[in-house]
């Protein structure tokens, strides 16, 4: 007898051939498991793109508004978005991402009470964060001199950066509100809440900018007004009944455990802040070029219409992280694996689309922003090098998304500095100054030389993880901090 349970000399053979029907079996098996796994995918990324982008879309039209105020008034705007509120965003946002890898993973392993814990933490952890990061606003003005930018549009971003303040404490409620429902699949809650406010913004815009006649002030407090309708919409459906599951009330446990909790934010926030940071940099570097008003006019428009499209992909980012998060959570790492090679392929179809857009209305791109001739020029010029970053951007934070899942945002912190910081600035500078190429030669640097060599290396990483090695790590993290919680 075999080990097998078959007795020896029996005439019961293994076919040298499969099955004409296997192959066919073995495919539609593979087309159930594509369609399971991207249902799933799409509960999360469906809502997260539309609430994403209608959340971004407060920005533009704040953005579109000062525009057609004056080309100062869009300078001050662009800076304080792009710069101030982009660099603080990155971090608070980047920090708010280990509730994603927390959550989902405890999700996955159906430990539902410790979702509400951890969420308190985040809020206690971001909001001593954003007093920490308050002086950013105050002193915007002598800090935006000092990196080299004009005095007027200096002068006019620090008067805006004062009204940017409520919004930067929406941030601390509203992204680890955010994250505990989204690792609850509950992504339907904050696309509404992200509708309403926007229809919100657009009166309060209208109101405060055409009716009120308040100026470039009044463009930037409707901001806050908005995000803060969104947060007070996701805190009344968390706390009031909407999570019985994972919301159990406030609790002073959520005060425990708190200096580990920090790790773990301030090495997310270090790993998609360096990324969030990296075209803010360009931003900078552009104001310091000759015809500066232009040049950053030009490149805040390319840069709000890569965020626009970008909020694709960082719903891919959100959905992959929570789909690799279950899984792991879930002790499965081989299902880990497949959600991620889903996510990435169907990511990339929707930057391929984007690509060829943007690569055939490249001339009429820039009109929503501005109706300066030399404006719509220097961003007709600028558009193929917007094509490839879009292209590139379908693919990045996917796989950022999956290290999120996994816990490994420490390494890849060192990898973002080392591709961005050490090859992407050095490289976008050198072709910028020395070669005299410009903004174009700046961000093509930034592009080839830190943003798609730090896709290959995610890309390589991923290629080779051992999944089953990962989701042992995930269940070791799971007991660890629920032994923070009682």
């Amino acid at each position: 007898m075999r080990e097998d349970g078959v007795e020896e000399g029996s005439e019961t053979r293994v076919p040298l051939l499969k099955s004409p029907h296997t192959a066919e079996e073995n495919n539609e098996g593979l087309k159930k498991r594509v369609w399971v796994e991207t249902t799933k995918l799409w509960e999360i990324v469906g809502p997260a793109i539309f609430s994403r982008i209608t959340t971004y879309s407060m920005l533009i039209i704040t953005q579109a508004f000062a525009g057609h105020l004056g080309d100062l008034e869009l300078a001050a705007i662009s800076i304080v978005n792009n710069v101030l509120v982009g660099f603080n965003f990155g971090l608070l946002l980047g920090m708010a991402s280990a509730l994603e890898t927390l959550c989902g993973q405890a999700f996955g392993a159906k430990k539902y009470y410790m979702l509400g814990v951890y969420m308190q933490r985040s809020w206690i952890v971001l909001s001593f964060c954003c007093l920490l990061l308050l002086p950013t606003y105050l002193l915007a003005t002598p800090v935006l001199k000092f990196l080299g930018q004009p005095d007027d549009i200096a002068e006019l971003s620090g008067v805006v950066a004062v009204w940017v303040i409520p919004l930067h404490f929406a941030f601390a409620l509203s992204f680890p509100l955010q994250r505990f429902l989204q690792c609850q699949l509950k992504n339907q809650v904050t696309a509404v809440a992200s509708a309403v406010a926007l229809v919100v913004h657009i009166l309060v815009s209208w109101l405060f900018v055409d009716g009120l006649k308040l100026g470039v002030v009044g463009t930037m407090a409707t901001i806050s007004i908005s995000w803060w309708v969104n947060v007070l919409i996701l805190l009344g459906y968390a706390v009031c009944g909407g999570c019985p599951l994972t919301w159990t009330g406030f609790s002073s446990e959520a005060f425990t455990g708190l200096w580990e909790f920090l790790k773990l934010s301030a090495s997310s926030g270090v790993m998609l802040c360096l990324e969030n940071w990296y075209y803010r940099i360009l931003i900078i570097m552009t104001g310091n070029l000759q015809n500066a008003r232009i040049a950053v006019d030009s490149l805040s428009i390319c840069m709000s219409i890569n965020g626009w499209e970008m909020m694709i992909p960082l719903a891919f980012f959100a959905g992959t992280g929570v789909r690799v998060a279950n899984e792991l959570g879930a002790g499965n790492g081989k299902g880990a694996r497949f959600a991620t090679i889903v996510s990435v392929t169907q990511s990339l179809i929707i930057g391929l689309f984007f690509w060829v857009i943007i690569m055939l209305f490249h001339d009429q791109i820039g009109w929503i922003f501005s109706s300066s001739e030399a404006v719509l020029t220097a961003v007709n010029k600028l558009s193929v090098l917007l094509a490839f970053t879009v292209l590139l951007n379908s693919i990045q934070p996917v796989l950022s998304g999956v290290a999120v899942g996994s816990g490994w945002q420490s390494y890849v912190a060192y990898i973002n500095l080392g591709c961005y910081y050490c090859i992407g600035v050095p490289l976008g500078f050198i072709m910028g100054w020395v070669f005299k190429l410009g903004v174009m030669g700046i961000w093509a640097g930034m592009i080839f030389g830190g943003t798609a060599v730090q896709t290959l290396i995610l890309g390589f990483i991923t290629i080779r993880c051992d999944w089953e090695k990962e989701a042992q790590k995930a269940s070791a993290r799971v007991n660890k901090w629920s032994n923070t919680i009682k």
